[in-house]
């Protein structure tokens, strides 16, 4: 049942389309690329200002810009790398680098959801000056972004 689910995605027109165009399989990938630039160039960012680089800059008004650039980085690399993985999806869903992308992935995204729904996080902004726990959040989230990307550029190896 699991597999016929996996080669129905893969047969699906879209997928089919992909595979068929080395030019659009090039575009979608670089698409790709470029939502996982937008994503990590301004999280690693907003988590080195957290840490306590860039002081002069003020926080909130980076904070702001800095997350929903990374959201729209997030959303663009998610819809390009879904439509990716239709390309071969039973031969991703093997990959333990696909897996542990996943993974990874989403610990990153439940950790900055944790830390934006909290209230240390909107008093690191209002007061300009992150606490103990926004560091927290932003020290597991410059190790849990770079690991995913990392996990990424794995999948083609194994």
């Amino acid at each position: 049942m699991e597999d016929s689910l996996w080669s129905a995605l893969q047969a699906l027109p879209p997928a089919e389309w992909l595979r068929r165009s080395t030019l659009a399989y090039l575009l979608v990938n670089a698409a790709h690329i470029a939502g996982l630039g937008m994503l990590l160039g301004s999280i690693i960012t907003l988590d080195l200002r957290l840490l306590g680089l860039f002081r002069q800059a003020p926080l909130q008004p980076l904070a702001q810009v800095l997350s929903r650039t990374a959201a729209g980085g997030l959303v663009f690399a998610i819809i390009t790398g879904t439509w990716l993985f239709l390309v071969n999806a039973p031969e991703y869903v093997g990959n333990n680098a696909f897996l542990s992308k996943l993974l990874l992935v989403s610990l990153a995204v439940a950790n900055a959801t944790f830390l934006h729904s909290r209230r240390h996080w909107t008093l690191a902004l209002q007061e300009g000056q992150p606490n103990l726990p926004v560091r927290i959040h932003a020290l597991l989230s410059l190790l849990l972004w770079p690991a995913a990307l990392v996990a990424g550029r794995w999948i083609g190896f194994l």
